[in-house]
Protein backbone atom coordinates (compact mmCIF):
# COMPACT_ATOMS: atom_id res chain seq x y z
CA UNK A 1 0.00 0.00 0.00
CA UNK A 2 2.68 2.50 1.02
CA UNK A 3 4.76 2.18 -2.18
CA UNK A 4 1.66 3.06 -4.24
CA UNK A 5 0.86 6.05 -2.02
CA UNK A 6 4.46 7.28 -2.17
CA UNK A 7 4.54 6.82 -5.96
CA UNK A 8 1.29 8.79 -6.33
CA UNK A 9 2.67 11.65 -4.21
CA UNK A 10 5.92 11.76 -6.19
CA UNK A 11 4.06 11.70 -9.52
CA UNK A 12 1.70 14.46 -8.37
CA UNK A 13 4.58 16.69 -7.20
CA UNK A 14 6.55 16.15 -10.41
CA UNK A 15 3.55 16.76 -12.67
CA UNK A 16 2.26 19.83 -10.80
CA UNK A 17 5.77 21.29 -10.70
CA UNK A 18 6.13 20.75 -14.45
CA UNK A 19 2.74 22.34 -15.18
CA UNK A 20 3.35 25.36 -12.94
CA UNK A 21 6.87 25.76 -14.35
CA UNK A 22 5.53 25.72 -17.91
CA UNK A 23 2.77 28.13 -16.83
CA UNK A 24 5.38 30.62 -15.64
CA UNK A 25 7.39 30.13 -18.80
CA UNK A 26 4.32 30.75 -20.99
CA UNK A 27 3.85 34.19 -19.42
CA UNK A 28 7.27 35.06 -20.87
CA UNK A 29 6.75 33.15 -24.10
CA UNK A 30 3.49 34.96 -24.86
CA UNK A 31 5.19 38.36 -24.56
CA UNK A 32 8.18 37.35 -26.63
CA UNK A 33 6.11 35.55 -29.25
CA UNK A 34 3.77 38.52 -29.67
CA UNK A 35 6.79 40.83 -29.86
CA UNK A 36 8.33 38.81 -32.69
CA UNK A 37 5.02 38.80 -34.56
CA UNK A 38 4.72 42.58 -34.10
CA UNK A 39 8.38 43.28 -34.97
CA UNK A 40 9.46 44.59 -31.55
CA UNK A 41 11.73 43.46 -28.73
CA UNK A 42 9.17 42.56 -26.11
CA UNK A 43 9.89 41.96 -22.44
CA UNK A 44 13.59 42.61 -21.76
CA UNK A 45 13.82 45.24 -18.98
CA UNK A 46 14.03 43.20 -15.78
CA UNK A 47 17.60 42.28 -14.85
CA UNK A 48 19.64 40.75 -12.03
CA UNK A 49 23.19 42.07 -11.64
CA UNK A 50 22.84 43.59 -15.09
CA UNK A 51 21.90 40.27 -16.70
CA UNK A 52 18.63 40.39 -18.63
CA UNK A 53 18.51 36.80 -19.97
CA UNK A 54 16.12 37.70 -22.82
CA UNK A 55 13.55 38.99 -20.33
CA UNK A 56 13.19 35.74 -18.36
CA UNK A 57 13.46 37.63 -15.08
CA UNK A 58 10.08 39.23 -15.83
CA UNK A 59 8.56 35.98 -14.56
CA UNK A 60 9.96 36.66 -11.08
CA UNK A 61 9.14 40.37 -11.31
CA UNK A 62 5.50 39.56 -11.99
CA UNK A 63 5.33 37.17 -9.04
CA UNK A 64 6.88 39.70 -6.65
CA UNK A 65 4.55 42.44 -7.87
CA UNK A 66 1.43 40.30 -7.39
CA UNK A 67 2.43 39.16 -3.91
CA UNK A 68 2.95 42.73 -2.66
CA UNK A 69 0.02 44.51 -4.32
CA UNK A 70 -2.98 45.44 -2.18
CA UNK A 71 -5.62 42.73 -1.82
CA UNK A 72 -8.82 44.62 -2.59
CA UNK A 73 -12.42 43.47 -2.05
CA UNK A 74 -15.02 45.88 -3.49
CA UNK A 75 -17.60 47.43 -1.14
CA UNK A 76 -20.76 45.35 -1.16
CA UNK A 77 -18.95 42.31 -2.51
CA UNK A 78 -19.07 38.89 -0.89
CA UNK A 79 -15.65 38.58 0.74
CA UNK A 80 -15.73 34.79 1.12
CA UNK A 81 -16.80 34.03 -2.46
CA UNK A 82 -14.50 36.77 -3.76
CA UNK A 83 -11.58 34.98 -2.11
CA UNK A 84 -12.59 31.43 -2.99
CA UNK A 85 -13.44 31.99 -6.68
CA UNK A 86 -9.95 32.42 -8.22
CA UNK A 87 -8.44 29.56 -6.28
CA UNK A 88 -11.39 27.28 -7.15
CA UNK A 89 -10.76 28.02 -10.84
CA UNK A 90 -7.05 27.22 -10.47
CA UNK A 91 -7.70 24.11 -8.35
CA UNK A 92 -10.03 22.44 -10.85
CA UNK A 93 -7.75 23.33 -13.77
CA UNK A 94 -4.84 21.61 -12.01
CA UNK A 95 -6.97 18.63 -10.93
CA UNK A 96 -7.83 17.96 -14.58
CA UNK A 97 -4.24 16.86 -15.17
CA UNK A 98 -4.52 14.01 -12.65
CA UNK A 99 -5.84 11.50 -15.20
CA UNK A 100 -3.63 12.55 -18.15
CA UNK A 101 -0.75 10.08 -18.65
CA UNK A 102 2.70 11.47 -19.42
CA UNK A 103 4.35 8.09 -20.03
CA UNK A 104 3.84 4.32 -20.07
CA UNK A 105 4.49 2.04 -17.11
CA UNK A 106 7.88 1.84 -15.37
CA UNK A 107 9.33 -0.71 -12.99
CA UNK A 108 10.40 0.95 -9.74
CA UNK A 109 11.82 -1.37 -7.09
CA UNK A 110 9.78 -4.29 -8.40
CA UNK A 111 6.52 -2.34 -8.67
CA UNK A 112 4.89 -1.58 -12.02
CA UNK A 113 3.92 2.10 -11.87
CA UNK A 114 1.84 3.89 -14.47
CA UNK A 115 3.10 7.39 -15.27
CA UNK A 116 -0.20 9.04 -14.49
CA UNK A 117 -1.11 10.62 -11.16
CA UNK A 118 -4.57 9.02 -10.94
CA UNK A 119 -4.96 5.84 -13.06
CA UNK A 120 -8.65 5.56 -13.99
CA UNK A 121 -10.47 3.40 -16.50
CA UNK A 122 -12.75 6.41 -17.12
CA UNK A 123 -9.99 9.01 -17.07
CA UNK A 124 -11.49 11.05 -19.92
CA UNK A 125 -14.74 11.50 -17.99
CA UNK A 126 -12.79 12.65 -14.94
CA UNK A 127 -10.93 15.26 -16.99
CA UNK A 128 -14.17 16.63 -18.44
CA UNK A 129 -15.81 16.68 -15.00
CA UNK A 130 -12.97 18.76 -13.56
CA UNK A 131 -12.98 21.10 -16.58
CA UNK A 132 -16.72 21.65 -16.15
CA UNK A 133 -16.33 22.53 -12.47
CA UNK A 134 -13.75 25.20 -13.31
CA UNK A 135 -16.43 27.52 -14.65
CA UNK A 136 -17.68 28.08 -11.09
CA UNK A 137 -14.54 30.10 -10.39
CA UNK A 138 -15.22 32.53 -13.24
CA UNK A 139 -18.93 32.84 -12.48
CA UNK A 140 -18.48 33.29 -8.71
CA UNK A 141 -15.72 35.82 -9.36
CA UNK A 142 -18.14 37.92 -11.40
CA UNK A 143 -21.07 37.41 -9.02
CA UNK A 144 -19.18 38.18 -5.80
CA UNK A 145 -17.62 41.42 -7.09
CA UNK A 146 -20.81 43.53 -6.90
CA UNK A 147 -19.96 44.93 -10.32
CA UNK A 148 -22.31 44.68 -13.29
CA UNK A 149 -19.47 44.37 -15.79
CA UNK A 150 -17.84 41.59 -13.79
CA UNK A 151 -21.21 39.84 -13.50
CA UNK A 152 -21.71 40.15 -17.26
CA UNK A 153 -18.29 38.55 -17.79
CA UNK A 154 -19.27 35.66 -15.50
CA UNK A 155 -22.51 35.11 -17.43
CA UNK A 156 -20.62 35.15 -20.72
CA UNK A 157 -18.15 32.60 -19.39
CA UNK A 158 -20.98 30.28 -18.26
CA UNK A 159 -22.89 30.41 -21.55
CA UNK A 160 -19.66 29.97 -23.54
CA UNK A 161 -18.70 26.90 -21.51
CA UNK A 162 -22.13 25.31 -22.07
CA UNK A 163 -22.04 26.07 -25.79
CA UNK A 164 -18.59 24.65 -26.50
CA UNK A 165 -18.24 21.84 -23.97
CA UNK A 166 -21.13 20.01 -25.63
CA UNK A 167 -19.22 20.18 -28.90
CA UNK A 168 -16.04 18.97 -27.17
CA UNK A 169 -17.82 15.93 -25.81
CA UNK A 170 -19.59 15.13 -29.08
CA UNK A 171 -16.33 15.52 -31.01
CA UNK A 172 -14.63 12.84 -28.93
CA UNK A 173 -17.36 10.26 -29.53
CA UNK A 174 -15.73 9.45 -32.87
CA UNK A 175 -12.37 8.83 -31.14
CA UNK A 176 -14.04 6.61 -28.55
CA UNK A 177 -15.88 4.64 -31.25
CA UNK A 178 -12.56 3.86 -32.95
CA UNK A 179 -10.43 3.03 -29.89
CA UNK A 180 -13.21 1.77 -27.60
CA UNK A 181 -11.86 3.01 -24.26
CA UNK A 182 -12.16 5.92 -21.83
CA UNK A 183 -8.81 5.01 -20.24
CA UNK A 184 -6.37 7.59 -21.59
CA UNK A 185 -3.35 5.32 -21.14
CA UNK A 186 -5.05 2.52 -23.07
CA UNK A 187 -6.00 5.06 -25.73
CA UNK A 188 -2.35 6.11 -26.00
CA UNK A 189 -1.24 2.49 -26.36
CA UNK A 190 -3.83 1.91 -29.10
CA UNK A 191 -2.41 4.85 -31.06
CA UNK A 192 0.93 3.02 -31.16
CA UNK A 193 -0.47 0.53 -33.69
CA UNK A 194 0.35 1.01 -37.37
CA UNK A 195 -2.06 1.67 -40.22
CA UNK A 196 -1.10 -0.05 -43.51
CA UNK A 197 2.03 -1.28 -41.75
CA UNK A 198 3.81 2.09 -41.52
CA UNK A 199 1.48 4.97 -40.51
CA UNK A 200 0.93 5.52 -36.74
CA UNK A 201 -2.77 5.31 -35.83
CA UNK A 202 -2.89 8.73 -34.22
CA UNK A 203 -6.27 10.34 -33.68
CA UNK A 204 -5.48 13.25 -35.99
CA UNK A 205 -5.12 10.78 -38.90
CA UNK A 206 -8.26 8.79 -38.10
CA UNK A 207 -10.36 11.80 -37.02
CA UNK A 208 -9.11 14.93 -38.84
CA UNK A 209 -12.49 16.69 -38.65
CA UNK A 210 -12.82 15.77 -34.98
CA UNK A 211 -9.36 17.21 -34.34
CA UNK A 212 -10.26 20.58 -35.91
CA UNK A 213 -13.53 20.75 -33.98
CA UNK A 214 -11.88 19.79 -30.69
CA UNK A 215 -9.09 22.32 -31.24
CA UNK A 216 -11.61 25.12 -31.83
CA UNK A 217 -13.82 24.13 -28.89
CA UNK A 218 -10.73 23.79 -26.69
CA UNK A 219 -9.64 27.34 -27.51
CA UNK A 220 -13.12 28.51 -26.53
CA UNK A 221 -12.77 26.67 -23.19
CA UNK A 222 -9.59 28.61 -22.39
CA UNK A 223 -11.51 31.91 -22.78
CA UNK A 224 -8.69 33.48 -24.78
CA UNK A 225 -8.69 35.37 -28.08
CA UNK A 226 -10.58 34.86 -30.38
CA UNK A 227 -12.96 33.52 -27.72
CA UNK A 228 -12.19 35.98 -24.90
CA UNK A 229 -15.72 37.38 -24.63
CA UNK A 230 -15.83 36.72 -20.83
CA UNK A 231 -12.87 39.12 -20.50
CA UNK A 232 -13.42 41.51 -23.41
CA UNK A 233 -10.49 43.75 -22.51
CA UNK A 234 -11.71 46.56 -24.77
CA UNK A 235 -15.34 46.18 -23.59
CA UNK A 236 -16.11 44.99 -20.05
CA UNK A 237 -12.68 43.85 -18.70
CA UNK A 238 -14.43 40.70 -17.53
CA UNK A 239 -15.15 38.69 -14.43
CA UNK A 240 -11.83 39.57 -12.74
CA UNK A 241 -12.16 43.37 -13.09
CA UNK A 242 -12.36 43.78 -9.29
CA UNK A 243 -9.41 41.53 -8.52
CA UNK A 244 -5.86 42.42 -7.53
CA UNK A 245 -2.81 40.85 -5.88
CA UNK A 246 -2.53 37.04 -5.96
CA UNK A 247 -6.28 36.62 -6.48
CA UNK A 248 -5.83 38.20 -9.89
CA UNK A 249 -2.64 36.16 -10.20
CA UNK A 250 -4.64 32.95 -9.69
CA UNK A 251 -7.05 33.88 -12.51
CA UNK A 252 -4.09 34.89 -14.67
CA UNK A 253 -2.38 31.55 -14.01
CA UNK A 254 -5.60 29.64 -14.69
CA UNK A 255 -5.70 30.99 -18.25
CA UNK A 256 -2.27 29.53 -18.97
CA UNK A 257 -2.92 26.30 -17.04
CA UNK A 258 -6.04 25.75 -19.16
CA UNK A 259 -3.99 26.41 -22.30
CA UNK A 260 -1.54 23.69 -21.21
CA UNK A 261 -4.48 21.40 -20.35
CA UNK A 262 -6.02 21.75 -23.81
CA UNK A 263 -2.59 21.18 -25.38
CA UNK A 264 -2.11 18.04 -23.24
CA UNK A 265 -5.56 16.72 -24.18
CA UNK A 266 -4.97 17.33 -27.89
CA UNK A 267 -1.58 15.60 -27.63
CA UNK A 268 -3.14 12.65 -25.78
CA UNK A 269 -6.22 12.19 -27.95
CA UNK A 270 -4.96 13.11 -31.39
CA UNK A 271 -1.14 12.93 -31.44
CA UNK A 272 -0.41 9.68 -29.64
CA UNK A 273 0.31 11.19 -26.23
CA UNK A 274 3.63 9.75 -25.05
CA UNK A 275 3.95 7.54 -28.14
CA UNK A 276 7.04 7.89 -30.35
CA UNK A 277 6.53 6.46 -33.86
CA UNK A 278 7.93 2.89 -34.10
CA UNK A 279 9.17 2.93 -30.48
CA UNK A 280 8.24 -0.24 -28.57
CA UNK A 281 9.04 -1.31 -25.02
CA UNK A 282 12.40 -2.79 -26.11
CA UNK A 283 13.42 -0.08 -28.61
CA UNK A 284 12.65 1.02 -32.15
CA UNK A 285 11.04 -1.49 -34.53
CA UNK A 286 11.01 0.09 -37.99
CA UNK A 287 8.45 -1.02 -40.60
CA UNK A 288 11.19 -1.63 -43.20
CA UNK A 289 12.71 -4.32 -40.99
CA UNK A 290 15.41 -2.47 -39.04
CA UNK A 291 15.53 -2.24 -35.24
CA UNK A 292 17.37 -0.39 -32.48
CA UNK A 293 17.46 -1.90 -29.01
CA UNK A 294 17.11 0.49 -26.06
CA UNK A 295 17.00 0.07 -22.30
CA UNK A 296 13.68 0.45 -20.44
CA UNK A 297 14.64 3.77 -18.82
CA UNK A 298 15.82 5.16 -22.16
CA UNK A 299 12.47 4.22 -23.69
CA UNK A 300 10.63 5.86 -20.78
CA UNK A 301 12.71 9.03 -21.09
CA UNK A 302 11.96 9.25 -24.82
CA UNK A 303 8.23 8.76 -24.17
CA UNK A 304 8.04 11.45 -21.48
CA UNK A 305 10.11 13.82 -23.64
CA UNK A 306 7.81 13.12 -26.61
CA UNK A 307 4.73 14.04 -24.57
CA UNK A 308 6.40 17.20 -23.24
CA UNK A 309 7.53 18.29 -26.71
CA UNK A 310 4.06 17.79 -28.19
CA UNK A 311 2.47 19.82 -25.37
CA UNK A 312 5.01 22.61 -25.77
CA UNK A 313 4.55 22.84 -29.55
CA UNK A 314 0.77 22.88 -29.17
CA UNK A 315 1.04 25.66 -26.57
CA UNK A 316 3.14 27.62 -29.05
CA UNK A 317 0.46 27.06 -31.71
CA UNK A 318 -2.33 28.21 -29.36
CA UNK A 319 -0.37 31.37 -28.55
CA UNK A 320 0.16 31.92 -32.28
CA UNK A 321 -3.60 31.85 -32.85
CA UNK A 322 -4.19 34.10 -29.83
CA UNK A 323 -2.00 36.84 -31.39
CA UNK A 324 -3.27 36.36 -34.95
CA UNK A 325 -7.08 36.37 -34.93
CA UNK A 326 -9.45 39.16 -33.82
CA UNK A 327 -12.19 38.65 -31.24
CA UNK A 328 -15.60 37.35 -32.28
CA UNK A 329 -18.76 39.30 -31.59
CA UNK A 330 -20.95 37.55 -29.04
CA UNK A 331 -23.62 36.61 -31.59
CA UNK A 332 -20.88 35.19 -33.85
CA UNK A 333 -19.57 33.14 -30.93
CA UNK A 334 -22.99 31.59 -30.28
CA UNK A 335 -23.67 31.08 -33.99
CA UNK A 336 -20.37 29.24 -34.46
CA UNK A 337 -20.95 27.02 -31.44
CA UNK A 338 -24.59 26.05 -31.89
CA UNK A 339 -25.22 26.28 -35.64
CA UNK A 340 -21.89 25.16 -37.11
CA UNK A 341 -19.71 23.21 -34.69
CA UNK A 342 -22.38 21.20 -32.88
CA UNK A 343 -24.06 19.96 -36.10
CA UNK A 344 -20.61 19.24 -37.56
CA UNK A 345 -19.64 17.17 -34.51
CA UNK A 346 -22.91 15.17 -34.71
CA UNK A 347 -22.35 14.61 -38.44
CA UNK A 348 -18.82 13.41 -37.63
CA UNK A 349 -20.31 10.76 -35.33
CA UNK A 350 -22.62 9.43 -38.04
CA UNK A 351 -19.87 9.40 -40.68
CA UNK A 352 -17.47 7.62 -38.30
CA UNK A 353 -20.13 5.05 -37.44
CA UNK A 354 -20.91 4.42 -41.11
CA UNK A 355 -17.22 3.92 -41.96
CA UNK A 356 -16.72 1.53 -39.03
CA UNK A 357 -19.76 -0.51 -40.14
CA UNK A 358 -18.38 -0.76 -43.66
CA UNK A 359 -14.94 -1.81 -42.41
CA UNK A 360 -16.25 -4.43 -39.98
CA UNK A 361 -18.92 -5.90 -42.22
Amino acid sequence: MWPEVLAAIVKALVFVSAVLGLTSFLTWQERKQSAVMQDRLGANRASIFGIRAFGLFHIFSDAIKMFFKEDYVPPGGDKFLHTVAPFAALFFALMSFAAIPFGDTVNVMGHQTELVVLPLNVGLLFVFAMMSMGIYGAFLGGYSSNNKYAFLGGLRASSQMISYEITMGATLVGVLMIFGTLDLNQLNRAQGDLLWGWLPMWGVILQPVGFLLFLTAGMAETKRIPFDLPEGESEIIGYFVEYSSMKFGAFFMTDFVETILIAALIATLFFGGWQVPYLQSDGFQFPWGGSLSLGPWTVTTLQVASFGLKVFLLCWFLLLIRWTLPRFRYDQLMHLGWKIMLPASVLNIFVTGAILLLIRS
